[in-house]
């Protein structure tokens, strides 16, 4: 291929947001932590799915076939949840969060996935979270 020799305009994405196909039968409600599961189709995650990200928006795939619909996630960024075991102003640390399913968020990794860091402690269990789809697929 030979190197440039005029401007050539490029299709960029947005680069924390992406969108995948939804596998079949099933909703991804907005907020959601977003899997893949081994067949390559984004669902609620699933504890051990790779983490995709979080919905953007609700996709309603119930009545269709794996990639009639496609979910929008945002791959990273800051967030705050719900972690278990985040209790205290020392899950500051940079703790590695997981998740257990598309709303369940864990300081155990035990076979849950990982989506990402403790970027500050708020109050009881809730934390801001630093979460990068990318960077945890490559650990």
């Amino acid at each position: 291929m030979a190197t440039l020799a005029a401007n050539e305009p490029r299709n960029f994405v947005a680069g924390d947001e992406t969108e995948f196909p939804v596998i079949a039968s099933d909703i991804i409600y907005e907020g959601a932590a977003v899997g893949e599961n081994a067949a390559g189709y984004s669902r609620p995650l699933v504890a051990g799915d790779p983490f995709q990200g979080f919905a953007v928006a609700k996709v309603d795939n119930a009545t269709g076939a794996a990639g009639d619909k496609r979910v929008t996630v945002r791959r990273k960024g800051l967030i705050r949840l719900t972690v278990a075991g985040a209790s205290a102003i020392t899950a500051n640390d940079g703790s590695k969060v997981y998740a257990a399913d598309d709303n369940t968020f864990t300081l155990t990794a035990g076979s849950n996935s990982l989506i990402g860091v403790v970027a500050r402690w708020d109050a009881s269990t809730d934390c801001i979270v630093h979460f990068d789809a990318d960077a945890v697929a490559l650990r």
